[in-house]
């Protein structure tokens, strides 16, 4: 069982019943002697992707879960509900979009290095790598000359995802795009 100062991010515990996975840690030292290191930690409920947040002391002990990753890719959507296989061994996964909800405007067919997350052998979730390549769809022209660092435009790609943009990319061009918080990070 896993002490809260044993705890990383993507870690999975239980706490009443249910799965957790660990998304941001703060580490609070203490300002004078005797006192406990406190950790701030951010949950999410596996199955309903709500969040949790706790304060814990170093020593507090959690429940472990039996979490199994699994390499999935997506596949076609049948029913309102988004399939995902299996890339070891081919099984399919239906996960309804409300479990999805905002992850969906990064999935698309040709996207790799998605995580499928298994509690007692049923499919509740996936995890979306860090960041994603995804080609702009719509935006207004470039602006030539135009600096990095200067303005942004809104622009739109293929799922229906809208961010902001430095104004000199066009459309037909690549670009990375953090999946946390939904920003643009670089010309892929």
């Amino acid at each position: 069982m896993p002490r809260a100062s044993e705890l990383k991010r993507s870690s999975v515990v239980g706490i009443n019943g249910s799965a957790y996975v660990v998304h941001q840690i703060e580490v609070k030292a203490p300002s004078s002697r005797g006192a406990n290191t406190l950790y701030k930690v951010r949950f999410y409920d596996v199955r309903t992707r709500q969040k949790l947040d706790q304060t814990l002391k170093a020593d507090d002990i959690l429940d472990e879960i039996s979490l199994e990753r699994r390499p999935v890719q997506f596949s076609y959507i049948d029913d309102g509900f988004y399939v995902f296989m299996d890339a070891q061994d081919y099984t399919q996964y239906p996960l309804s979009p409300d479990r999805l909800e905002q992850q969906l405007p990064f999935i698309t067919g040709e996207l790799e290095g998605m995580v499928g997350l298994l509690v007692d052998g049923e499919f509740v979730a996936i995890e979306l790598p860090q960041s994603v390549v995804m080609e702009i769809t719509e935006c207004s022209p470039g602006i030539k000359g135009a600096s990095a660092a200067a303005r942004t435009k809104p622009a739109t790609f293929a799922t229906g995802l809208v961010i902001q943009v430095p104004e000199y990319l066009e459309v037909g061009e690549k670009v990375k795009i953090n999946t946390q918080e939904a920003r643009y990070m670089s010309r892929a």
